[in-house]
This record gives structure tokens, sequence and C-alpha cells, in this order.
């Protein structure tokens, strides 16, 4: 900085009393170009360059950056480019197991209309707490990048959500439901632009979801899915898509789950510093009968937490489906607690 301090007076000298030397009007111009360069150093070494003057023996000069390389540090994957290694700096050194969905851990999770009765006709369970735990882990691993030599990639994911009457000591403190969700999904890799936003991902596959139960309280169903991501700035939106497979009645734990759950949810996420903000809504789009669900989140920084990849988490939910064993009832609960960092 006292270098360039050094270089203004001159500049101011020059640009006063003009020389009538051709090449010291020239050095005149030179020296003026320098001074309008916005960087420090480009400056500094533009007067040192028309000074003649040579850095100090042992000096190390460093090794000009190439615009390739200038890009490659600027441009760093996006979130949704990590969440599906995109781009080759996000399959660079990638690892072997990455988040799926959120997995977080609620340990306040008061719900304000538990289902009491879980089973139609059934007997009402008086002793349950509105009061419980709600936590999910999720994860996924690529089994096969570049399928048949094109740009997309072969991943299995799951997913676990369970609600646990942990305050409930009176009954054992029992897990009231877990839903355990496998899926095999084909993501192809895709850029294109809808209404300003960047396509990112399709991705196609088969899901299945289930409680683990035996009847009358065991849920399960199949779906085939379609899911499409888009991303513009710090903003993602995931449109999912499902069409259950056909059931017979027998076999049919859930009759009329598509009449809760519609057939698909959309989610929108916004990335601010260190916060996240998704909003998620899905409606079966009946008119007489009509049902649906929403659901807001935000993960926080903590303070008092040193480790990035653990934020506070706030969750509210309203509306069917938020397990397999309440899909036909409506559930209001708001839930606060921890959740993995995944969009750093």
């Amino acid at each position: 900085m006292l270098s360039v301090l050094i270089y203004i007076p001159i500049v101011f000298f020059v640009a006063l009393f003009p020389l009538c030397s051709p090449a010291r009007a020239d050095l005149a111009g030179e020296m003026t170009d320098c001074a309008k360069l916005d960087n420090n150093a480009d400056r500094l070494k533009c007067f040192d360059d028309l000074a003649g003057r040579q850095p100090p023996v042992g000096t190390k000069i460093p090794a000009p950056v190439s615009m390739d390389a200038k890009a490659q540090i600027s441009d760093q994957p996006s979130v949704m480019s990590n969440q599906w290694e995109l781009d080759p700096l996000s399959r660079k050194n990638a690892p072997l197991v990455r988040s799926h969905r959120s997995s977080y851990i609620l340990p306040l999770a008061y719900n304000t209309t538990p289902n009491r009765t879980p089973v139609p006709n059934g007997e009402t369970i008086e002793n349950m707490q509105n009061a419980e735990a709600k936590f999910q882990l999720s994860f996924k691993t690529k089994l096969w990048e570049d399928v048949a030599g094109k740009d997309m990639d072969l991943w299995f994911g799951y997913t676990q959500l369970s609600f646990w009457q942990i305050y409930n000591s009176a009954f054992s403190d029992p897990f009231r439901d877990t839903n355990y969700e496998p899926e095999l999904l084909l993501n192809l890799r895709t850029d294109y632009d809808l209404f300003g936003l960047r396509g990112r991902i399709i991705n196609v596959g088969i899901n299945h979801q289930s409680n683990g139960r035996t009847k009358p309280l065991s849920r399960s169903w199949n779906r085939i899915v379609a899911n499409f991501g888009f991303e513009r700035s710090n903003f993602n939106l995931l449109v999912k898509t499902w069409y259950r497979i056909p059931e017979s009645t027998q076999n049919d734990d859930n009759p009329g789950i598509e009449g809760y759950m519609g057939y698909g949810e959309i989610w929108g996420s916004y990335y601010w510093k260190k916060h996240k903000f998704s909003l998620m809504f899905r409606n079966n789009l009946r008119l007489g009968d009509n049902k649906g669900a929403a659901q807001i989140d935000w993960g926080f920084p903590l303070p008092f937490i040193e480790n990035d990849r653990i934020s506070g988490y706030a969750q509210y939910f309203n509306g069917y489906g938020e397990n397999l064993l309440d899909y036909n009832a409506s559930s209001n609960r708001i839930s606060i607690g921890l959740i993995l960092t995944d969009w750093k």
C-alpha cells in the first residue's frame, strides 16, 4: 500500500506538467494506465515494470493463473451438483456415501392432533402423548457412473423416518412408527433452461415404503417415481411425481392412500449464508375431497457448536401423510432439534 502511495504524486506531477519529449509523453500515458488498475497487486506490478524495479533475490514470483483455473476456483459446484455429482469437480474425490434427503433429530416434536385411532373402528390409544421425538436418517450411494457411456448414473437411496414416544415412560417409551424407504434411481444429468430455471436432474426409478409391522398396523406401498430438479443461484426446486403400483384388495394395507398423499409433491429450498429455508407442498388435486400437506423447514447455524456439519433445525408440518401409520389422519406438528448440514 505504501508503494502505491509513493507513485500517486508522480502520476499527478506527470498529469499537471506534461513533458515535451514524445518518449516521456508515452511514459506519462503508461503510468496513467497503471493508476487505473483496480487490483492492488496488478497496479503495483505495473508501476514496478515501468520503473525497471526487480524483485529482491530469492523472491518467488507467482505463476500466472490461467483463465480456466480462475473459472474453476470461482465456479464452485452448486448444492444440487454436490448432491448428485453433476460435474467433474463434484465427482472428483466424491465420498462413497452422500446425503440423500435430510438427516435430522428432533427431540421435541409436538403434535396438537395425534392419531389416537390408527386402525379404523379399532381401539383408541388413550395413553399416546402429544410430545415425542422424530428423527430421520437418509443416505445414497452411486452404484454405476455413466451408465452405458451416457450422462446418467444409477443410485441406491435409503431413508428411515421414526416417531418415538420417548417421554412416555409409563408405557416403556415405545417407537410409535418407523418407515423404511429404499429406492433405486437412474439419474440423468441435464442442463436446460425452463422459465429462467436451470434443469439439472431427471431421476426415474422404483420406490418401496413400509413400516415393517404386522396387520392391522402394517402399511406399505410400491411406486414408480420421476423427479425433476431445477436451480437458479441460491434457489433449488424439486418436483417429485409418483405412480402407485396397483395391489389386490387382499394385499392392500393402506387403501386409498393416493386420496391423501396425492401423486407428487414440490420442494423449494433457498440457501442464504449458513441458513436453509425449505417449503414442501402436496395435494391430491381433487375438488370434491381435497387433501394435502405442507411442511416448512429452517436450518440455521448454532453459535455454540464449532462443527459446521451440524445446524439447528426447526420444522412445521400440517396435513396428511406425515408417516405411513397416519396416512389418513391429519397432523399439526411443530418440532425443534438438529440437522446434518448438507447444503455447504
